[in-house]
């Protein structure tokens, strides 16, 4: 665990007010950790809460360089069956990390799971937009809470 790493998790489908009301919730947040002294933030690469939580780092990184986006992704082929547009912007966001890791050359049951269990071992705060009690987001974040990180979860603090 690093004081200073946080990482992100949440759902790939989100409604249009929450894909509306989130960027400026996850600026402040973003903010509001790096002035407590968190300057590394872990994202994993999907759609979604993922890809939002990256663009606020990078929009915060203008202001603080010194902030470092770190991409942990599950596989060098996560894209494959992305729309274009997804793809361009998730390319956007990988060309602007400072540093990018896979956990498996291609995709395997195993490797979203190992993503996410990568970024919540080297991370102090687990920000995440978590709404159902199943899936990838519930276990990260249950997984995170076990490890004693912080849960900051935007759907209840920002409704």
């Amino acid at each position: 665990m690093n004081e200073r790493h946080c990482c992100f998790t949440g759902h790939r489908k989100l409604s249009k007010a929450v894909l509306k009301a989130l960027p400026a919730m996850l600026d402040s947040c973003v903010e509001g950790l790096y002035s407590e002294g968190i300057d590394t933030f872990y994202a994993g690469g999907a759609l979604g809460f993922d890809t939002l939580a990256a663009e606020a780092v990078i929009r915060f990184r203008e202001k603080r360089p010194g902030v470092r986006l770190i991409l942990a992704l599950p596989c060098k082929n996560q894209t494959r069956r992305w729309k274009r547009e997804a793809v361009e912007r998730y390319e956007t966001i990988r060309q602007s990390a400072d540093e990018v890791m896979f956990v498996s050359e291609e995709y395997d049951s195993g490797c979203m799971r190992q993503r996410n269990e990568y970024m919540a071992d080297r991370s102090s705060v687990c920000v995440c937009y978590l709404t159902q009690k199943k899936g990838g987001t519930a276990y990260t974040v249950s997984y995170a809470a076990k490890k004693g990180l912080r849960i900051i979860n935007l759907a209840v603090t920002g409704s």
